[in-house]
């Protein structure tokens, strides 16, 4: 079956692509860890002994990232629909997060600790049309801040992958209410073209 050219295009640019080539050269598991290490860079936001919830694991480039910066003195929680690789230093959990019995997986797991930084690099697999894809890719983003709602303790902060377009703004809204302060961010890693930008909110407020 042949390609699209969308397809061939995005294959040449992945191949090529210097993000791509450095993380195999590090033995990372996918060039979106340069992302997260930019903004964990610039706004300090993870620190050892937190507990760290991350949705949307796979493959784990985020996975190894955080497990080396909590150094085995915090906890992190991996949850991905998606089978991945164990991860040393990182708790992985395959199970659909949205269902009622994943959400009582994810309480066991944490055994009564107190979640301080939740994050989210899920995307929906696209189909290339606008109207399909922005809310899925929104609905993605809103089920992050309802993972936050339920676990994050006052003062935990959320980092979580959008698309601008149709319920951007909608969403930045419902999160200021949230959080004390909500700060967009589009690292280098982020391909020019691409509409992902991530949402960085901070110190959730004792509502």
């Amino acid at each position: 079956m042949s390609r699209s050219k969308s397809s061939r295009r995005w294959l040449d640019e992945h191949h090529s692509d210097d993000f791509v080539l450095k993380s195999r050269l590090q033995s990372w598991r996918s060039r979106a860890v340069y992302k997260l290490a930019e903004i964990d860079e610039r706004d300090r936001l993870i620190k050892p002994d937190m507990c760290v919830i991350e949705l949307g694991a796979a493959p784990g480039g985020w996975t190894q990232y955080v497990a080396g910066k909590l150094s085995g003195k915090g906890f992190l929680l991996a949850v991905d629909i998606l089978e991945m690789d164990s991860v040393a230093g990182a708790t992985i959990l395959q199970a659909d997060f949205t269902e009622n019995e994943s959400l009582d997986r994810i309480r066991d797991l944490l055994d009564g600790r107190v979640v301080d930084l939740v994050l989210s690099d899920m995307a929906p697999n696209f189909t290339g049309q606008p109207v399909v894809d922005q809310p899925r890719s929104m609905y993605l983003a809103e089920l992050a801040l309802d993972m936050c709602n339920e676990f994050l303790a006052p003062g935990g902060s959320l980092l979580v992958k959008t698309f601008q377009g149709s319920g951007f703004e909608e969403l930045n809204k419902d999160m200021r209410k949230q959080f004390a302060t909500v700060k967009s961010r589009k690292p280098t890693a982020s391909r020019p073209r691409s509409r992902e930008v991530y949402i960085l909110a901070k110190n959730k407020l004792n509502q």
